[in-house]
């Protein structure tokens, strides 16, 4: 099964993502590709930081299984290789939660919002991008969402990040048993 975490830059996509994968030996996290500068502060390892060049040359390889241009930069996920016996979990933006859901109508799409604008505009300046950057993700931010309810993805408000793994991780659980009890369900 493919577990897609997408939703607005700074709702704790990354943050929750790493927490179910703890919780759950049965997920594995895929780890992104992007062609965006490292923020200050941010672990090495958030994604694969590549140059334009490469990364157009493994999309034009079919390296990813989705891929999309956000706010100048690219951003893809890599055709998933994930062990046997686990779920892959993908955390990613809404443009490539719509190529993963083409793909796999199966997939389950969790859209992860914060509890208020208000909220959100702070999370955004926390994070330590540019005032333009941030005016530009607030602005996306709500087409991303709207984007993402049209996919008919489950929404789980980040008000507090106990909880809100705890909802996605009952998301999981519940499409596992959904799928053990159809009839091709392994």
């Amino acid at each position: 099964m493919i577990v897609v975490i997408c939703g607005p830059g700074g709702v704790g996509k990354g943050t929750l993502a790493r927490r179910l994968i703890t919780l759950d030996d049965g997920l594995w996290l895929s780890r992104s590709w992007t062609t965006r500068e490292q923020r200050p502060g941010e672990d090495h390892d958030a994604y694969v930081f590549s140059d334009r060049e490469a990364f157009e040359a493994k999309a034009a390889e079919g390296g990813f299984l989705e891929w999309a241009e956000f706010l100048g930069n690219l951003y893809g996920t890599p055709v998933p290789e994930a062990p046997d016996e686990r779920d892959v979990v993908l955390e990613i933006e809404v443009q490539g939660a719509e190529q993963v859901k083409e793909r796999d109508p199966d997939a389950l799409i969790v859209l992860l919002v914060a509890p208020s604008q208000a909220d959100y505009e702070q999370r955004m300046r926390g994070r330590g991008d540019a005032e333009d950057k941030i005016r530009d993700r607030i602005h996306e931010a709500r087409k991303e969402m709207e984007a993402a309810r049209k996919l008919g993805a489950e929404e789980v408000v980040n008000d507090d990040l106990d909880r809100a793994t705890a909802e996605v991780h009952a998301l999981i659980r519940a499409a596992r048993e959904e799928s053990a009890g159809s009839p091709d369900g392994v």
